[in-house]
């Protein structure tokens, strides 16, 4: 089978390496690591025992951050290896865990780059965060008898549905993973239906609850909003945008801004992705508002006084202020959502204590939005009309505003637990 997947893979390089060179080009994109995606990987200490833990992007490193602490703190004398799929994700695991664990890009999945990359990590336990199974490196973990757990498993509708066509590819895959820990009932039936063995799969929530810090204060946040001369003025946070879904906000917002209620109301969009920060601008540009990207106001005092205008918009064009922004809000739309693009992780906002609202793309996170939506802890829209009309209303009556703030917090706190759970399962197949 392994030859199967290899020249499968081959076929599919061949076909997507124009968009792969396109995108190098373009938007600076997979200029690094390809030593690190053939399977050359240099450990920082490969005399001690390793666990290799594998997270695709921003959001798995940031859900692993819990397991990555406890793990530090029960086996000091354990490596971890963590591995990442995007240059984003690279850099987060980078910057929180670099000076003490060997970060690098997953190789890619042929047999001979995985032989390499196993050889050279040598790990006790592979640790895979969500869902990010790959034919040849859990047949290689297998037949090395090195356990493989899926760590925080989810899979969604889309997902479930394409697993189930290739059902009996699935099967042979899914057998050899030790476990899968899900985090939730409807997940782990999902595994089960795809073919995993029941007894492999078990229910211990999710570590995003885990990882959010219940808080009403950021640090950083106070020089953020002295940068961008941020006062007692309103600010709504638009998080993680994505495509075609600044438009609709900039409208919502301007015509928020006819009205003298709203005159002291300032707007903060945030994209999700690095390499549309400049359609972004170009977005607000023709609109008609002014604005300021955070990025030239950051390192530079001269601009800090250019921006203090009631409307102006801020683009907040860095990397790792989205939660900065977030605790400045006076209420948060989480992007992504509007747009049928799956949504994004809202469990920060809410933690933060901020009212919080979304679209109705959230496939993504479906069983956090039923969780908070059941305790009226966030707020859903189904399009830009509602988000106005909400917006409205969570401008004008703060004590409303106040209860689904606070209600979303207690969700968050219920369903914390996930990572003495997985610690607990993960110390069993290390012993």
């Amino acid at each position: 089978m392994r030859f199967v997947f290899d020249c499968a893979y081959l076929l599919a390089a061949t076909l997507i390496s124009p968009m792969v060179l396109y995108r190098m080009v373009s938007q600076n994109r997979y200029r690094i690591g390809w030593a690190n995606r053939f399977g050359k990987i240099t450990r920082k200490d490969p005399q001690k025992k390793c666990i290799w833990l594998h997270a695709v992007s921003v959001g798995e490193i940031n859900a692993a951050k819990t397991i990555i602490e406890q793990l530090q703190a029960q086996f000091p004398d354990i490596e971890i290896a963590v591995s990442t799929t995007t240059d984003t994700g690279f850099d987060r695991a980078n910057s929180l865990y670099g000076r003490e664990h060997t970060i690098f890009y997953f190789p890619l999945d042929f047999s001979f780059t995985m032989k390499r990359a196993f050889r050279e990590i040598n790990p006790a336990i592979c640790l895979l965060m969500e869902l990010e199974v790959w034919p040849n490196f859990t047949d290689i973990a297998y037949k090395s008898n090195i356990p493989i757990v899926v760590v925080n498993g989810r899979i969604s509708d889309k997902s479930s549905s394409r697993y189930r066509i290739i059902k009996p590819i699935a099967k042979g895959i899914f057998k050899k993973i030790s476990l899968i820990l899900a985090q939730t009932d409807q997940y782990a039936l999902r595994f089960k239906q795809i073919g995993c063995p029941e007894d492999k799969v078990l229910v211990t929530g999710s570590l995003k609850y885990d990882t959010a810090q219940i808080t009403g204060k950021v640090d950083g946040s106070d020089a953020l909003a002295a940068e961008l001369n941020l006062g007692d003025e309103r600010l709504w946070v638009a998080g993680a945008t994505g495509n075609n879904e600044e438009k609709l906000i900039l409208d919502v917002y301007q015509n928020l801004k006819q009205h003298q209620q709203f005159a002291d109301l300032r707007l903060a969009i945030v994209p999700r992705k690095p390499e549309r920060f400049d359609e972004v601008a170009q977005l607000i540009e023709q609109s008609g508002l002014p604005f300021v990207r955070y990025s030239q106001v950051k390192d530079n005092s001269k601009l800090k006084t250019q921006n203090s205008k009631l409307n102006t918009v801020i683009l907040g064009d860095t990397m790792g202020d989205l939660r900065k922004f977030y605790s400045l809000a006076t209420v948060i739309f989480v992007g992504r959502s509007l747009v049928p693009m799956g949504g994004s992780d809202m469990i920060e906002a809410v933690a933060l204590g901020k009212c919080t609202i979304f679209g109705p793309h959230t496939f993504n996170f479906n069983q956090t939005v039923d969780a908070l939506l059941a305790e009226k802890g966030a707020i859903l829209v189904q399009n830009e009309k509602e988000l106005l009309d909400i917006l409205r209303k969570c401008l004008t009556e703060p004590e409303f505003t106040q209860s689904v703030a606070l209600a979303g917090q207690q969700v968050i706190k219920r369903n914390q637990g996930a990572t003495t759970k997985t610690i607990d399962q993960i110390k069993k197949l290390l012993s």
